[in-house]
């Protein structure tokens, strides 16, 4: 028994060396990946800021977030869009609960108080259905073109984006149709807020 003590003692101090040099890769292929992860989607934010102002030269990111008019709505980030110095419109990046977890997405408003767009940034919804919200290749009216969230462009904020009724759901996800309405409503309302009070 004695004899074997050694050996078992060696064992473990080897396993314990692989765990430890394991644990240590993990957390730096984890910080390297994420790092990665993070500028993808910030260079995806700025894509999708430049898409739904086109003729904005800059972004600026304010500090003071807005209250979101409905509780299942959470805003995350806002933003001004400038054009030379003055203020066209206003984006804000928000999270609703979808089907398959938290959907987020970009709203932009112009200064006029219309819809410049909703670009949506991460989703977790079903392949084939709910996803179809973020594709460019599923078309609400295909005759024209237009996609799931390209409905929303030009859209007033007073509008009342009920699924079915002014906003066309996607077949068979009414649950992320509604989520998706019901982000870009509230995002809508409160950007016009507040490109109404900078007039």
């Amino acid at each position: 028994m004695s004899g074997k003590e050694p050996g078992i003692f060696k064992l473990g101090l080897t396993l314990a060396a692989f765990a430890v040099a394991a644990c240590v890769m993990l957390a730096f292929v984890y910080s390297a990946t994420r790092e990665i992860a993070e500028q993808n989607q910030r260079k995806d934010l700025e894509e999708a800021l430049g898409a739904l102002f086109p003729g904005a030269d800059q972004f600026p990111r304010l500090t003071d977030v807005p209250q979101s008019p409905d509780s299942a709505v959470t805003f995350e980030e806002f933003y001004e869009a400038r054009q030379g110095g003055e203020l066209i419109g206003a984006a804000l990046r928000v999270s609703r609960g979808s089907y398959g977890g938290p959907i987020k997405l970009l709203v932009g408003v112009s200064a006029g108080g219309s819809i410049a767009g909703a670009r949506i940034l991460e989703h977790q919804d079903t392949p084939g259905l709910g996803a179809n919200a973020a594709s460019p290749s599923y078309f609400v009216d295909r005759a024209r073109g237009i996609t799931f969230t390209g409905q929303f462009a030009g859209k007033s904020v007073r509008d009342p984006f009920e699924v079915r009724a002014d906003v066309e759901a996607i077949t068979a996800s009414t649950i992320t149709s509604r989520a998706v309405a019901d982000a870009v409503k509230a995002a809508g309302r409160a950007a016009a807020l507040y490109l109404g009070g900078k007039r």
